[in-house]
């Protein structure tokens, strides 16, 4: 093995996969049928890789990989009219095979890297010299180790190129400003929460929704706004006197650390606030407070015992039952404030926004970056970029390197700026709890 990394020439684009990982937007198949339409139309044919990763990293060469169980080939006549079409047409995974590898030495120890490796060889049993990688900061963080990983294999191994395409519905990718199916999402979010609200209205009564959103606001924000919510609280609202520290330990590097919480009574008082400003000054005695799933990553640590992580060392947020469990402190709080009872249910939104038909400016914006795959392999030569678009869909590619920490290995978040007027929009639309 190569001591450090090298720059071996990069191979022509003869024979291309595609891969989707983690969770369902809408727009996935626009994405993955102009991308793959764009090769072909180009003679270059294109692979589907099977849910994720999950068939890859039980490859084994004596077995190889089947078509149909492992793979499809995708034509001309798979891809007819799938680009508005719901669901995802590769099927998708949450598995992780770069989950070993949390610093950059690690690249360098087979062990680590040995779900890697496997990934790579079974690529290169199907010939593969490209993968267009789909799929959220976990899946991005996945494609630069495996892109990184191919710098330390024997002087003379075929590479496999590797670009990005974001995906999330949370929006909250580093490098472009809306992801696909973040605007088909809130959208989706807002309907229900406008059923809520008339539900909420004629029965006097509050809902608490728990959306989507796992490490910033975004949609629960856009839906807000859009639903005509009357709160809405992300992670990035967990600072000043909603926000407390307590000493923890990484799930992944095992590191102690403080760990940023929530100062939960606060955040209660604060939704009560609302509540009874609505009520007092608009004659309001109804209404959705709207919260991100990610706060729940921000409950103290004996809010979480027995809460499962997955293989990315994320929390199970559906089982912590964020909307629930505020729902029965703001209702308590209320009490003691006012001695009268409010009714306050607590649900979880969001699955049904994942596979909802896609809107037309995300089957564009969709379209644009599965394009964008063609062109930065093809035509721009490209290795180690995620594909981006800005302002009227305007293509530019953003290197991993600029994406990723490069000591943790992880994707950089981008959480809402609290001092953007996108956050001073849905606080201006809201009740004003100082007067």
């Amino acid at each position: 093995m190569q001591s450090s990394p090298g720059n071996p020439p990069l191979p022509p684009c003869r024979k291309v996969a595609i891969l989707f990982a983690g969770g369902p937007a809408p727009a996935a198949n626009a994405v993955i049928s102009t991308a793959a339409a764009s090769f072909l139309k180009h003679g270059i044919p294109v692979v589907g890789i099977l849910h994720g990763y999950s068939r890859l990293v039980n490859y084994k060469p004596e077995e190889g990989l089947v078509e149909g169980r492992h793979y499809i080939m995708l034509d001309q006549q798979r891809l007819k009219r799938t680009r508005n079409t719901q669901g995802i047409l590769i099927g998708t995974a949450r598995t992780n095979p770069g989950s070993e590898i949390w610093h950059p030495a690690h690249l360098r120890d087979p062990e680590r890297t040995a779900k890697l490796r496997t990934i790579y060889e079974a690529l290169r049993s199907l010939e593969v010299d490209a993968l267009i990688s789909i799929g959220g900061d976990d899946t991005l963080t996945t494609a630069n180790k495996f892109q990184r990983f191919q710098y330390y294999l024997p002087e003379g191994s075929p590479r496999i190129r590797v670009v990005h395409v974001p995906k999330t519905i949370d929006n909250d990718y580093e490098g472009i400003d809306f992801t696909f199916g973040y605007f088909t999402a809130a959208d989706t979010l807002a309907t229900e929460i406008r059923n809520l609200l008339a539900d909420a209205e004629a029965s006097s009564m509050y809902f608490l929704a728990e959306t989507m959103g796992r490490r910033a606001g975004w949609l629960a924000y856009g839906a807000a706004i859009a639903g005509e919510a009357s709160l809405v609280l992300g992670p990035e609202d967990v600072y000043g006197q909603y926000a407390d520290f307590e000493p923890a330990i990484d799930p992944i590097t095992q590191q102690p650390y403080e760990r940023r919480i929530m100062n939960v009574d606060a955040v209660v008082r604060r939704i009560v606030a609302t509540m009874r400003a609505r009520e007092e000054r608009e004659g309001k005695h109804f209404g959705v407070i709207v919260m991100a799933e990610g706060l729940a990553d921000f409950l103290p640590a004996a809010y979480l015992q027995g809460i499962p992580r997955d293989e990315h060392g994320h929390i199970a947020f559906s089982q912590v039952n964020l909307g629930r469990k505020f729902a029965a402190w703001v209702a308590e709080e209320y009490k003691r404030q006012t001695q009268r009872q409010r009714k306050v249910v607590g649900l979880q939104l969001g699955y049904e926004t994942r596979c909802a038909r896609p809107h037309a400016f995300d089957v564009m914006l969709g379209s644009q970056l599965g394009v964008g795959a063609y062109r930065v392999l093809v035509e721009a030569k490209e290795d180690g970029v995620m594909i981006s678009v800005r302002g009227q869909l305007e293509l530019h590619w953003v290197p991993f390197d600029q994406l990723i920490d490069q000591e943790t290995l992880r994707a950089r978040v981008r959480y809402i700026d609290l001092k953007s007027d996108f956050h001073k929009l849905a606080r201006f639309l809201e009740t004003d709890v100082d007067g």
